[in-house]
Formats: structure tokens, sequence, C-alpha cells
């Protein structure tokens, strides 16, 4: 989501030089490693996908970028990011997307290898067979029609069954839940919501090796941003069991926006989430680790 100018100046300026903050609810941070390079198409990430093994990234901005990158490590902490390939995002007739029909939030793998991948400003999923492949558009529902141009379909799951996840940043239900639009291959259905709490909006969200559903929010304010992670166990599409694993003091990461969870070599559940940096000098595009309870 591209907040406005003003409180993307303001927050950045803040971030820089914040007091780490971080309210550990379960969860215990591991590692933070900015991520930087010259290219101009580099910045602006909103979804992330991690191998099962943590060695491989695959990264997707909001201006319809698409980068893969070996991730490097020293221990249980983050030593650098090496860019092994990157291409433009298609559209169905085989251009480059820009603009508004290019705002790329959310990322989930298929498990046939190709990518799903959901829109905001044109509110909408598409599926890539490959990197560098023409979008395949998935049906609407009419419910996408009436979201909010700056704050839809930033998150994006993919479940065992291959089935799809995702959630409006901002619209509500009537009873001010977040509703949840699951994808089955052949019809979009509402099977469950989930509770909102406090000001934090859903910006990114992974089913885990765990099986659970993990929500990624951010909270926007004059002062920064602020992170939480939830998750649940969903059972007969009803989410069970709420936990937070973590939330945030202001400051304490930059603009997070991309969350994988798996599991490494010792059998610990890791979450790698990225920061959107809304291709800001003043912003910064972080890598960040915490390690989460079973």
């Amino acid at each position: 989501m591209r907040t406005s100018s003003a409180i993307q100046l303001i927050a950045a300026l803040l971030v820089a030089g914040a007091v780490w903050a971080v309210d550990h609810k379960s969860a215990a941070h591991l590692s933070r490693l900015t991520w930087s390079h010259q290219a101009e198409w580099f910045g602006g990430f909103s979804a992330i996908h991690v191998s099962d093994d943590g060695s491989q990234m695959t990264a997707m901005s909001d201006r319809a970028t698409l980068v893969t990158a070996r991730l490097q490590r020293h221990g249980d902490q983050l030593s650098g990011v090496q860019i092994t390939a990157h291409w433009p995002l298609l559209s169905s007739t085989g251009r480059p997307l820009t603009g508004p029909a290019g705002d790329s939030e959310g990322l989930a793998i298929a498990p046939d290898g190709g990518l799903f991948v959901s829109f905001e400003g044109v509110h909408r999923v598409a599926y890539y067979a490959s990197p560098g492949a023409r979008a395949q558009v998935l049906p609407r529902p009419k419910a996408f029609d009436g979201f909010e141009d700056n704050g839809s379909l930033e998150a994006l799951a993919i479940d065992r069954q291959g089935r799809l996840y995702t959630m409006p940043e901002e619209n509500r239900t009537a009873q001010g839940d977040i509703p949840v639009y699951r994808w089955d291959g052949q019809n979009w259905s509402t099977p469950f919501v989930l509770p909102q709490q406090g000001e934090f909006l859903p910006v990114s969200a992974d089913f885990g090796p765990d099986g659970r559903l993990y929500v990624l929010e951010r909270d926007v304010g004059w002062t920064g941003f602020r992170s939480r992670l939830r998750r649940w166990q969903i059972i007969d599409d009803a989410p069970q069991e709420e936990e937070t694993l973590f939330q945030t003091g202001t400051g304490a990461h930059d603009n997070l926006e991309g969350l994988s969870v798996w599991r490494d070599d010792q059998g610990r559940l890791r979450a790698t989430m990225v920061s959107d940096d809304n291709f800001l000098a003043l912003q910064r595009t972080e890598l960040v680790e915490y390690l989460l309870p079973d």
C-alpha cells in the first residue's frame, strides 16, 4: 500500500532513529538485515516467499517486479542477499504491468511451482505459470468491486489443498470483522471472518508448515510503523485458537508488508518478513526474522 507522502516522509525519518521497542509475545526476534541494490526497479517489496530450507527467496515489489535471490546466513543471523534474477509481471496480453494495474501486493506459490499474485488498484488475483509468463486472471467476485483503491488485496495465502485465501486491508463486514475470500479453483466463497483488533490492518498472510494461518498486520501513524503477527488454527472453516505472536512498538521495524513462515534445519518455525520502503531514500528495505513457538 502506498501511504500518503506526508506520512511516508515523517514515518521514515522517525523509523531511521527509532529506539527498538518490541513487545515479545512468544516470538523471539532473530535477525534484521538492510537489503539494498542500485537498480531502478529495486524497492517497494510487498511480498516474500522463502524456500523450505531457508536458502532461497522470491520477493515481489508493488510495481510489478518479481525477484529471486539466495539468502546468506551466519548461524541464526541473515548476512547477505544475492539476487539471481528479476522479471516484470505481465498482463494477459503480454505487456509489462504499469500504473494502478501493476500494484502487485500478495504472492502465493502454487503446488505446481506457478505463482498467484493479488493486486490492489485494479482488484484481482492472477496466476502465472512461471516468472515471465502472461497473466491468467481469475474470475472476480462482485464483492471485490467495493474495495478501497489503496486498501484491498495485500494479503494472499495458499493452503495444503491448493486453495487461495485473500482479504482486504481496509474493507470490513457490517459487524466490523475482516472478511476472508477463498478460491477453490472453481468459485470464490467467504468461508470465515477474522476478528479486527485495534488499529492494525492485514498486509500479508501465509499458511505455515504447521497448517496454521498467519497474518501480518500493520499500523501506520505519524510517528512510524507498528507490526503485529497473529495466527489461527482453521478447523471446519472456522478460525480457532487465536494467538498474537508479537506486537511491536512504533519504529521497531520499517514498513513490514511481506511474510513467509517456514521451518529451519533444526525443526524450528521461523517467520521471514520484508519491508516496503515506498521507494523513498529515507526508508529502507529490511529483511526481518523471528523464531516462532510451535
